[in-house]
């Protein structure tokens, strides 16, 4: 029963007509009667009567609420194995009636036959000579109620159990690093700003070619919903399809916003996108910026400071035919690669309209660095500290990630 009817019920109940209940029996000889009853608040239980499943159908409107069958009636052009079947009536009336509570209605003393009714799917059962109306009116509130509870629970364990493969699917989607052989040192932070949720529209991968070259990206896709996370999946999977075809710089980049521009559901969807290619000495690297914030780097002796992001290229899907010139960069022996996406910098720095901007990142980075944070230690407390600073959680998507090369 879906809470919708769940609600509808409750106020028939309360303030509305009352309880009522559809009898479905063939007593050719009228031995069956059905006294009157009334419900918790005083309110007389309406009874409806059907001869038949047939009429039955019929009868049963949405403001029945519960069904007495009698489990002697037959099915109507039963097959050989619903006339063996003791509870076929009872089974058709559930399939009939999923959202309705049933009570059997068996012979005197047939105990067993009412326990098996209750395991197949009714609420309860009764004995047909033991109809008074306090009797039926009591079980017809617990049918009812149970039915409620059942339909409850039920609904319980499948929002559970949707929310376990959700997660098990989101857990599934994000990139393992592929960097066996390379002496680079990799760690990540990902918190999508969607409530509950594992994966947001920010993504990011790093892998190792067959050449010996690291090859990392990060980006965002506008928006934070489930199809803005399903649509940066499918471009993170493309880019590294792509790299290991041997893919770099624009072309690699004008292949995505092709992917984009079949996959996206409008034309106003695009993605910011920044990729390093470093070279298998790990001393320079290529970097390529549609509209993403450029990277943040720590040389051995040296202050962090932002890669160069002069003349970078449009987002992807913003400007068909668009250029991403890939721009040389020395790295140096020792240093750390500091890849994010603009969740970091764009949160509210106390309670007026101040960003932490990348410049107070670039100072926050370096105070922490001071403090000897590294790898791990070193993206947990500056996502904390973004996090603090914007006075609880944020709205927005966030990536960050390192890798670091200390020989």
């Amino acid at each position: 029963m879906s809470r919708a009817r769940d609600t509808d019920t409750e106020k028939q109940t309360s303030s509305g007509p009352g309880l009522s209940l559809l009898v479905i029996e063939d007593d050719p000889v009228g031995s069956l009667s059905v006294p009157q009853m009334l419900d918790s608040a005083g309110k007389p239980i309406r009874v409806r009567t059907a001869r038949n499943l047939t009429e039955a159908e019929r009868l049963l409107t949405d403001d029945v609420h519960c069904i007495l069958l009698d489990l002697t009636l037959a099915v109507p052009a039963a097959s050989p194995e619903e006339e063996e079947d003791e509870l076929a009536t009872l089974k058709h009336v559930l399939r009939l009636a999923p959202r309705h509570a049933v009570l059997a209605l068996t012979a005197s003393g047939d105990t067993e036959g009412g326990a098996e009714a209750v395991r197949v799917g009714a609420q309860d059962y009764l004995f047909r000579d033991e109809l008074d109306g306090r009797l039926l009116s009591r079980a017809i509130r617990y049918a009812v109620e149970r039915k409620r509870a059942d339909a409850a629970q039920r609904q319980l364990t499948e929002s559970r159990l949707r929310a376990q493969e959700n997660a098990r699917l989101e857990r599934g989607l994000l990139p393992t690093p592929l960097l066996d052989g390379s002496p680079l040192r990799f760690a990540s932070r990902y918190r999508p700003g969607r409530s509950r949720a594992l994966l947001g529209g920010d993504f990011y991968d790093t892998v190792r070619t067959p050449d010996g070259s690291v090859h990392v990206m990060i980006g965002d896709v506008c928006g934070h919903g489930p199809d803005e996370a399903a649509l940066g999946v499918e471009l993170r999977i493309a880019w590294r399809t792509l790299t290991f075809a041997g893919l770099c710089g624009d072309e690699l980049l004008s292949t995505l916003q092709k992917v984009l521009e079949h996959e996206r559901a409008d034309d106003e969807i695009f993605a910011t996108l920044c990729t390093v290619d470093i070279a298998p000495d790990g001393r320079r690297a290529g970097l390529c910026l549609a509209g993403h914030p450029s990277p943040l780097i720590a040389r051995d002796g040296r202050l962090a400071e932002l890669l160069p992001y002069e003349n970078n290229g449009p987002a992807l899907g913003l400007l068909p035919g668009a250029r991403w010139p890939r721009r040389q960069v020395e790295l140096g022996g020792k240093w750390s690669l500091m890849l994010y996406t603009d969740g970091l910098i764009e949160g509210r720095i106390g309670e007026g309209n101040q960003r932490l901007g990348q410049d107070g990142m670039v100072e926050m980075v370096r105070r922490q660095i001071a403090a000897g944070l590294r790898g791990d230690e070193l993206l947990e407390a500056a996502v904390n500290e973004v996090r603090e600073l914007n006075g609880g959680d944020l709205t927005d998507d966030v990536a960050v990630l390192l890798l670091d090369r200390d020989v």
